[in-house]
């Protein structure tokens, strides 16, 4: 920059200075009042524009009492299915004059709970989390807050928090549905860690209560690598399984290549099928058969629901959001 200098950002002080008011007109003319007069709203607008001015938001916040700012709470960031729910989000709530900021958590419930008073620190006004269980680090944070907080991705009737999503005990009822109807009776159900995930945990204690196929659970990383190791070692194990179940297409993809890979084709040799129904399963070969899970639609109601509770408190609600079948050419008829 010329000589070196920063210029300095203008502030409420310059406007009044050379629009030749009070700091308390401008701020009335910045919040669109109307107790004031026709040629000193001109003035300071003009003003305004030869300073370039800015408002602060934390100015704003201050006089207001309100940050306008929503946190989400999230495992990672390296999964299409969130980034499809938090895209959502955000575009929602910006409709509503608010702000997303996001924290990961890697499902673990102490590293939530301390992303959790990051958040609180920023001064958001409600929280977004994933599933239903809380540590009782958590959930004192957000007593002591009185915070609204949604818990999406899980519906349930009876939790404490309101509950925007799918009710995962029925995805995994679907799942296997759609495989039994095909004939398959002996099935491999693959899924990531479920200790700390009350989702995952969900389908997979659903399917461990069937008593109608030869049922075998496989517990892995969440990721193509370990779905493709953890694949093999199915194959080794149950020679005569014929179809294998994904509790996500992450390990439904990354069992996929691993299967194409030993040349096994799917679905001559082997069903295959995911939980989530990405874009990008659509696009494989075969393209996979999924269970969809409605995250856009989850985005949506949850930031209605959100905006509507930090503006007016009026508490979110229980919202069941359905699930349905993408059938594809990974899965079909046995024999």
């Amino acid at each position: 920059m010329p000589n070196g200098r920063i210029k300095k950002r203008s502030n409420m002080r310059d406007v009044a200075q050379k629009a030749g008011v009070s700091i308390a007109t401008v701020s009335r003319v910045l919040s669109g009042t109307h107790n004031v007069a026709p040629e000193t709203r001109r003035a300071v607008e003009q003003a305004i524009a030869d300073l370039n001015f800015v408002p602060s938001a934390a100015a704003r916040s201050i006089n207001s009492g309100r940050t306008h700012m929503v946190g989400a709470l999230v495992p990672t960031l390296d999964y299409a299915i969130f980034a499809r729910f938090l895209d959502t989000l955000e575009l929602e709530l910006a409709k509503a004059g608010l702000s997303l900021v996001v924290a990961t958590t890697k499902n673990d419930p102490d590293q939530e709970a301390k992303r959790a008073g990051d958040l609180l620190n920023l001064g958001v006004e409600g929280l977004v989390v994933s599933g239903i269980t809380r540590s009782a680090e958590f959930e004192a944070l957000v007593t002591r807050h009185a915070l609204p907080v949604v818990a999406t991705s899980y519906f349930d009737p009876e939790s404490d928090l309101p509950t925007i999503g799918y009710d995962n005990a029925a995805v995994a009822r679907v799942a296997f549905a759609h495989l039994a109807d095909l004939g398959h009776r002996e099935i491999a159900v693959l899924s990531g860690p479920a200790r700390n995930n009350d989702r995952t945990r969900t389908r997979v204690n659903t399917l461990r209560a069937r008593d109608d196929a030869r049922i075998s659970f496989h517990e892995t990383e969440l990721n193509h690598s370990a779905a493709g190791d953890q694949t093999e070692q199915i194959l080794a194990q149950r020679p005569n399984v014929t179809a294998i179940l994904c509790m996500s297409d992450v390990l439904a993809q990354g069992a996929l290549f691993r299967l194409q890979t030993l040349g096994i084709a799917v679905p001559d040799q082997l069903s295959l099928m995911g939980v989530d129904d990405l874009q990008s399963s659509a696009c494989t070969y075969p393209p996979l058969t999924s269970v969809h899970l409605p995250v856009e639609e989850m985005g949506h109601k949850t930031a209605t629901a959100m905006a509507r509770w930090v503006a007016q408190g009026i508490p979110a609600k229980h919202e069941k959001l359905p699930s349905s079948i993408s059938i594809r050419r990974s899965t079909q008829r046995l024999g």
